[in-house]
């Protein structure tokens, strides 16, 4: 089938399959960011126990692939009584993965800080959490915009996991095994498939870089 014949069939499942990738991507990077700035918290913080928790999930999620996280979610913990739905195994598969990364990414971004601007907060008496919500973070943040805007993109292409298991609607990898399944879409339907990929990613990038110009740390 050619592409226009293919975008005349299956046109509503492809605007459906974008969406739920859109969906699955703005959700797992929210809960992937505030997991992130949580583990970074860990990591920073003076507390021992707490910083070494936060060290080993980094260490186990940045290395575990996401297709086998998908596995243990959707079928070995129903072996312990635990059973989500579909779609929230792959949210979570999609979360936990970028969200380590995450907190590499506002590490980075911490060290940029300069050592007295810490000096100077601990001289007015602020507390750690006062220091890290005052100081730290919003510095990190700004400075991680672009390392955080290519995570996004990662996200969106991670979503693609959430074709190995039957979601309704589907995503927009898992479209085109529907309609290779019932008619012979062939390379043309993972052109469409690859383009709306690539266009959001587009969008992504550019509005990333149009919010690091203007939260730049200049220095």
């Amino acid at each position: 089938m050619s592409i226009g014949e293919l975008l005349s069939q299956y046109g509503e499942k492809y605007l459906s399959a974008m969406l739920m990738t859109w969906e699955l991507t703005f959700l797992a990077f929210l809960l992937a960011l505030i997991i992130g700035i949580a583990i970074t918290v860990f990591r920073i913080c003076p507390i021992r126990p707490l910083r070494m928790a936060g060290e080993f999930y980094v260490q186990i999620f940045r290395n575990i692939p996401g297709a086998a996280l998908l596995i243990i979610l959707v079928y070995a913990l129903p072996y312990l009584g635990i059973v989500w739905s579909y779609f929230a195994c792959v949210l979570i598969a999609v979360s936990l993965i970028p969200s380590a990364f995450c907190s590499e990414y506002l590490m980075a971004g911490i060290n940029t800080i300069q050592l007295g601007q810490i000096e100077a907060a601990r001289a007015l008496g602020m507390t750690f959490f006062q220091m890290i919500k005052n100081v730290v973070l919003p510095q990190a943040i700004r400075s991680s915009v672009l390392p955080l805007t290519n995570l996004l993109v990662a996200t969106m292409l991670t979503t693609s996991l959430a074709s190995q298991v039957p979601l309704s609607p589907t995503d927009l990898t898992g479209i085109v095994s529907y309609i290779n399944t019932r008619s012979v879409g062939g390379v043309a339907a993972f052109v469409i498939s690859a383009f709306l990929y690539c266009m959001t990613a587009v969008v992504i990038g550019f509005v990333g870089n149009r919010i690091d110009k203007k939260v730049r740390i200049l220095r």
